[in-house]
């Protein structure tokens, strides 16, 4: 299998050819692949936006309707435990974490934004399973609806599109290597 490039070569951006090496940066084709996303229920103003920027980005990759779980938890800080949970079922290929923690007046924004990121990236770090983190840390709610389908698009959609890219990357970096390389070597 030929590793796949998106990117312009030409203009040397990030995944372009390196002669004489094998270059794999995953696709954006989505079909056939499972994915669940965990979504804080806390200021479901805004996460709901960016559980619907999500799915919305899923479908137009190519996963099916029913091969999208969607977990409600009630915070950001529970999102880990979420993800881990989904992370763990033999049908799931990767896990969106999806949330918004707004700043306010005592340090409790520092502990649950630092928790719930800590928390995503030791779920993909412990079971091989990509977990993106779509969890907006804010200073403001208008901060957090521009980035929630707003003038800043929507970081739902984004986070998704990674969880994409990574099960297709991981598939090719998980994929032996053919005969020929290996006697080559």
């Amino acid at each position: 299998m030929m590793p796949s490039t998106r990117y312009d070569a030409e203009a040397g951006a990030a995944g372009a050819p390196v002669e004489g090496a094998n270059v794999f940066t995953g696709s954006l084709d989505a079909t056939g692949m499972r994915i669940g996303i965990v979504v804080s229920r806390f200021n479901d103003i805004i996460s709901t936006r960016l559980l619907d920027g999500a799915v919305e980005a899923l479908r137009q990759h190519g996963v099916a309707t029913g091969d999208i779980d969607v977990v409600w938890v009630p915070g950001a800080f529970e999102i880990p435990i979420g993800a881990r949970e989904l992370a763990k079922r033999a049908d799931v290929d990767a896990v969106v974490c999806l949330g918004a923690v707004i700043r306010g007046d005592t340090p409790h924004f520092d502990y649950v934004a630092g928790e719930a990121a800590l928390g995503t990236s030791s779920v993909h770090a412990t079971t091989g399973i990509p977990a993106t983190f779509g969890v907006l840390t804010v200073d403001t709610i208008d901060q957090a609806a521009d980035r929630a389908g707003g003038k800043l698009g929507n970081k739902g959609a984004e986070a998704a599109v990674a969880a994409v890219e990574m099960v297709s990357l991981l598939r090719e970096l998980r994929q032996p290597r053919a005969a020929e390389h290996r006697a080559a070597s």
